[in-house]
């Protein structure tokens, strides 16, 4: 056997087998992410609050209880995450706390406005209600490059491009 052969051989097993590392890493990390998901789903509880303010920060610098910094995995404190500083009405009174807010509805949760949150411990789940209107975004201008794109397009009976 030639020698390029034997080593793009050796490649493929290796290959082959960090593809099935994986395979079994990822169901494994999918397993615990699922349970982590049923425990926060049972814990969640409605409350009412201010939002103050809301940032991208590191965990150190959130303001967070320390069980939750030692609690967490040494790249997640080095990680941004979207932290919301909040006003809690609860049974039990009403205190100012940091949150970790979900990636995905962390840009509509407004600020300095009072909302109806789904929260499980100190994270937000869902913002539920908004008293008062909701403050919309202003569009975002376009360049010149896609003004005359999109003039083109109308011209042409073409739809736009979003």
């Amino acid at each position: 056997m030639k020698p390029w052969t034997i080593v793009l051989l050796v490649i493929a097993v290796i290959l082959v087998a960090a593809l099935v590392v994986l395979y079994f890493l990822g169901k494994k990390a999918q397993k615990k992410q699922a349970e982590q998901q049923e425990m926060m789903d049972a814990n969640k509880q409605t409350v009412s609050m201010l939002i103050i303010d809301k940032k991208r920060m590191r965990l150190a610098d959130a303001g967070l209880p320390a069980a939750v910094m030692e609690q967490a995995p040494k790249m997640m404190r080095r990680a941004k995450l979207p932290i919301i500083k909040a006003k809690l009405t609860t049974q039990f009174g009403s205190q100012v706390m940091s949150l970790i807010c979900e990636e995905k509805i962390f840009d509509s949760v407004p600020v300095k406005k009072e909302v109806k949150a789904v929260i499980s411990g100190i994270y937000v789940m869902d913002v539920k209600g908004l008293h008062g209107k909701a403050a919309v975004e202003p569009a975002k201008k376009k360049s010149r490059f896609k003004q005359a794109l999109e003039r083109a397009q109308e011209k042409a009976g073409a739809k736009p491009i979003k």
